[in-house]
Order: structure tokens, then sequence, then C-alpha cells
């Protein structure tokens, strides 16, 4: 893959790599929900607590997936930080990391393009 903007940001606790990461107080963690401020998906190296984490956050990059998605799905994270489709749901406001460049089963690293946004339902 070719990452085309990566910046390093405090891990507020350990992030394995390939996880999806959101924005917290002077750092970054773990994605939780489809509704965290997601920033990028890390490197593959991962980060200790208090240590410093690489996050793709331009271009292309890789991610582990959380279940089955095809190329072109948007992405979004499940509750342990893996990509999952992106699905609209009333009243939430689904962000995303960007696109699968590839098809994926659980747990597969797979590369995706990065094109942060959030979708929703009118």
């Amino acid at each position: 893959m070719t990452p085309t903007f990566i910046k390093s940001f405090r891990a507020l606790a350990a992030v394995a790599g390939y996880l999806i990461v959101k924005a917290g107080v002077d750092g970054v963690a773990v994605a939780t929900s489809e509704t965290d401020p997601l920033i990028g998906a890390a490197d593959s190296m991962g980060a200790p607590a208090d240590g410093m984490l690489d996050v793709i956050q331009g271009g292309h990059g890789e991610v582990r997936a959380g279940g089955t998605f095809v190329f072109g799905d948007p992405l979004t994270s499940d509750a342990q930080g893996r990509a999952i489709k992106a699905v609209p749901a009333a009243g939430k406001l689904v962000r995303i990391i960007g696109f699968a460049m590839q098809d994926a089963d659980e747990n597969d690293i797979v590369p995706y393009l990065f094109a942060p946004g959030c979708i929703g339902t009118a």
C-alpha cells in the first residue's frame, strides 16, 4: 500500500496494528463505535500505551476486517476497532474511514482508500 500521509499521535492505551483509531484528549485510542470521531487506522506496528502511533491519514492503508465486506463498501469501526461495512442508521451519524479496496472476511488484513466522512439517513 502507498500511504501519502502518515501522522504520529500519542496512544492513550495500547493499540494493535491495523486497527481503526479515534481522536481522544491529547492522543488517540482504539475506536469502539461507528459514531466515534474516527481519524484513520494504525500502521502495522501499533504502539504501546503512551507510545507514538503512526496513523494512516491519506492515500491507501491497510486495516483488519471485523466481518465480511466487499470491494467498494464504506468502512467504519466495530467495538474492537476492526473495519466493518458502514450502514446508515436512523438517528445516528455513522463515521467512515474510507472504502474497501478488496473483499474481506473477518480478521483479514485488507487495503482501503482513506476517505473520511459521515453517512446517515434522510
